[in-house]
């Protein structure tokens, strides 16, 4: 597992963040990212991923109700875009990280107690 790490830390030497500072600049960690602050913007990726898919679920909810108003449906745009800003970043950050890794290394393990994709 170290060679992992290793591969990882030339790889990716910084991860954009998934918050801005107070002025809306965007932030970022240097390091193999088994740091703090990367568990820390994994846990909040995992948040602001799940809820962009409980807003969707309310979206369906609302845009399938024919006694929405206009006022509800402004609000629920507003929260798409939010939501929808948030997914970008995390896409641009994994991607950043993918696109770092040199062809041929190693994929990092699949965390365990999480089944892979596609089986089930």
């Amino acid at each position: 597992m170290g060679s992992e790490r290793t591969a990882r830390a030339e790889a990716s030497p910084m991860r954009l963040l998934p918050w801005t500072d107070v002025e809306g600049k965007p932030c970022y960690v240097v390091g193999d990212g088994t740091g703090y602050v990367s568990r820390k913007a994994d846990e909040a990726e995992s948040i602001q991923l799940d809820m962009a898919d409980e807003l969707l679920g309310h979206a369906i909810d609302l845009l399938g109700d024919d006694g929405a108003t206009a006022q509800q449906v402004r609000f629920l745009a507003g929260r798409l875009t939010e939501s929808l800003q948030q997914v970008v970043r995390i896409a641009e950050s994994r991607g950043a990280r993918l696109d770092a890794i040199p062809p041929g290394e190693a994929a990092l393990p699949v965390e365990e107690g999480r089944p892979d994709e596609g089986s089930g």
